[in-house]
């Protein structure tokens, strides 16, 4: 069965890579805050059982009534799952411990690698005036990665500056062909950004050129670098942009969701309704 994304409504993007530890949920929490910062309306999609995107946000687990869990195996409402944010125009969508057994409670249900492209296409989602969904995804390649994928318009992979790092993207890239063949043929890359840059060191600096190399124009000018600030604000339950607005992990991301911009410009669909 093949289905297209290519429709009308907010752009999304899964943030994958099988890969724990290489900045994902720090990319999803923080390009989701730029992103508002600069004017578009975001929602963040927790599906990573561990929730580390919504207890960054500020939600401890007692917090979440309605979660992804919901939203995939109940069948939820998206509307009903979405909870508005401290940060005004980022909306989040939480997770909680119970999607861990997501893979196996979905194992019969035909249509399991559609339920979340499905939720994000209901028509209430148009109440919720997005420009952005992003989808954090687990750190393997499970059925909640697959939904995240078929749902999508595209993956943004974080990749951490490190050894064998391009490496660790075969596995990934061969999951999002088996997707296009098999449930989205429109499915691009959006863009591969290093993470955990350290421009002092000769490995980052090596990594980097790999990976323009071998990717082109694939990886993001802007890198993450390694930053204290980064590490400590999901402690304090904030985006960087919020805990130390001048940090340079903060002004990195800003540079990826101008990146990001300049690539999906954002629709003023009430300045063309009032046409």
């Amino acid at each position: 069965m093949r289905r297209s994304v290519n429709d009308a409504g907010p752009r999304i993007f899964s943030i994958a890579n099988q890969k724990g530890g290489v900045g994902k949920t720090t990319t999803a929490i923080n390009l989701a805050a730029a992103l508002v910062e600069l004017g578009a309306r975001v929602l963040l999609v927790d599906l990573d059982p561990q929730g580390n995107a919504s207890t960054g946000l500020g939600f401890a687990p007692t917090d979440r009534i309605k979660t992804t869990y919901d939203l995939l195996v109940d069948e939820q409402p998206l509307v009903d799952t979405v909870v508005p944010t401290e940060f005004p125009g980022l909306l989040l969508c939480p997770s909680s411990a119970d999607l861990s057994s997501a893979d196996i409670q979905l194992i019969s249900n035909e249509k399991r690698s559609f339920l979340l492209h499905d939720a994000l296409r209901e028509p209430q989602v148009a109440t919720l005036s997005l420009d952005f969904i992003l989808i954090d995804c687990p750190p393997s390649l499970s059925v909640l990665t697959v939904n995240a994928m078929v749902a999508s318009h595209a993956v943004l992979v974080p990749l951490q500056a490190e050894f064998f790092a391009l490496e660790g993207l075969s596995q990934l890239m061969l999951t999002i062909r088996d997707v296009r063949r098999s449930a989205n043929p429109d499915l691009r890359i959006e863009g591969v950004v290093l993470t955990m840059v350290d421009s002092r060191n000769r490995l980052s600096q090596q990594v980097e050129q790999d990976a323009r190399g071998t990717l082109g124009d694939l990886v993001f000018k802007t890198m993450i670098p390694r930053n204290v600030r980064l590490s400590e604000a999901p402690s304090y339950a904030q985006p960087v942009l919020s805990y130390d607005s001048a940090s340079k992990g903060a002004e990195a991301y800003r540079a990826l969701a101008a990146e990001v911009l300049q690539r999906n410009p954002i629709r003023h669909r009430f300045k063309e309704e009032a046409v």
